[in-house]
Parts: structure tokens; sequence; C-alpha cells
């Protein structure tokens, strides 16, 4: 299953944004923005009623998809044009990144404002005034309530 869910998610998420966000085709960028979104529904849907991507614990699936989570609304939902909707209009997977980034130790890893400065500032082919935006402002400290999932 953790194997499944990471081919999906690596292809269609974590390398679908790159996919969308660098693309220089209408075609190409549509093509990798829907399959994006069909995978966070999908994601959606199956988040809704467990509390991690394979079971009831913790795997190196949702790891993976994390890393991509956390940026989304920062820097892919703007920056790589993925703007359908924000990971926080989506009720299972904003409170599961909740869920993740409040694990003991994974806050202290992750610096929003670092990240942003990064993606906007270093892809000058995208981003060519190197201009940072102010917002969004994502609330990750908020309670998450999937321990009910578990």
């Amino acid at each position: 299953d953790i194997e499944a869910v990471n081919e999906r998610v690596y292809h269609t998420v974590n390398n679908g944004v790159y996919k969308a966000g660098f693309a220089t085709a209408q075609d190409k960028y549509e093509e990798a923005y829907f399959e994006l979104f069909r995978s966070l529904d999908w994601l959606e849907d199956r988040l809704s009623t467990q509390r991690y991507l394979v079971g009831h614990r913790l795997t190196e699936a949702d790891w993976r998809l994390f890393t991509t989570l956390i940026r989304f609304d920062v820097v892919y939902f703007s920056h790589f044009k993925c703007n359908r909707q924000r990971i926080a209009d989506f009720p299972a997977l904003s409170a599961y990144v909740r869920d993740l980034y409040q694990v003991a130790g994974v806050a202290e890893t992750v610096d929003l404002e670092q990240i942003k400065r990064h993606y906007y500032v270093s892809q000058r082919t995208i981003n060519p005034t190197q201009v940072v935006p102010v917002g969004p402002k994502v609330e990750l400290d908020a309670p998450h309530g999937r321990e009910a999932l578990s």
C-alpha cells in the first residue's frame, strides 16, 4: 500500500506541482494541473476516513506528501499556478497537514518565510522581479481533531 500511494503521490502531487509550475505549453500545464487536483481530491477522500495515508500510523508515505503540502499554500498555489484551491480549502488535507506539523520536532524544521523566499527569489524564469508575497497566513498550530480517526 505504501509503495502504491508513494507512486501516485510522487508523479501527480510532489512532481505534479513542478510539472505545472515549469510548463512551457498550455496543454502540459493543464495536464499536470488536472492530474494534481484529481490526486488532491483522492487524498481528501482517503484522509476523510483515516488519520494517515496507509492505516493508523505514520509511514514514509505521509512524510513524502507532507513536504509538498506544507509548501502548497505559500508557494505552489500562486507561484506554480496550482490555484484551483488551497490546501486550507480541503478540510481533511488541511487538518492532516496540521496533524503532521504538530508531531514533536517537526515544527522546528519548517520555516515558511524561508521557503517562500527561496522559491520566489531563486526561480527567476517564473518570477523575474523576485518579489516575495507577504501572505498567505497559515495556521499550523490550530487544533486538527484527527486523533478521532485513529
